[in-house]
């Protein structure tokens, strides 16, 4: 499929992928919130910055992986194909 052909998508397959965005869009908000909240931790209280580095460094992969996980099961469900050396 290229990316000019029309692709009709069913009632079902809108809605399973408005529920994938918004627990994709769920799950990057809680990364960044977290984020949010250790750099506001750390600025009041440095001394804790290194204990809350570990999950801060995990929380890019994190995002990066949920939107890869969304991206391709959107290419799945429009029947997409791409490849895969494009990839982040």
């Amino acid at each position: 499929m290229s990316p000019s052909d029309v692709t009709i998508l069913t009632n079902e397959q809108v809605r399973e992928l408005n529920q994938k965005l918004s627990n994709m869009r769920h799950t990057v908000n809680n990364c960044l919130s977290l984020i949010v909240a250790a750099a506001e931790v750390s600025r009041i209280n440095p001394s804790t910055f290194q204990r809350i580095l570990p999950t801060l460094e995990e929380q890019p992969e994190k995002i990066m992986k949920e939107i890869q996980n969304f991206s391709e099961e959107f290419e799945k469900t429009l029947q997409i194909t791409n490849n895969k050396t494009n990839r982040l």
